[in-house]
């Protein structure tokens, strides 16, 4: 018999927006920016969220207010990490 964790108990999946842009493109972007994409469809924006917040779907949130894909925050969070 195999003994399986249940949901409540592992660890937090990363909640994953999805969404237009300005332009009308999709975007997926983890609440916190540390990862995100441009797409050409919303198949593909949540293909992207679920790979990248192991496959929860429950923390796939789609917007309904424009959502942007903001590089230039990510990359401020990335040096910050790195410079401690």
């Amino acid at each position: 018999m195999k003994l399986v964790e249940p949901p409540s108990c592992s660890p937090a999946a990363p909640t994953v927006f999805v969404g237009r842009n300005h332009r009308g493109k999709w975007v997926a972007r983890e609440e916190n920016g540390f990862f995100g994409g441009l797409f050409v469809n919303r198949i593909h924006a949540f293909k992207y969220a679920l790979f990248e917040n192991g496959h929860h779907p429950e923390t796939i949130v789609e917007v309904s207010r424009e959502i942007e894909l903001d590089i230039f925050a990510n990359s401020q969070i990335a040096s910050t990490r790195r410079a401690t």
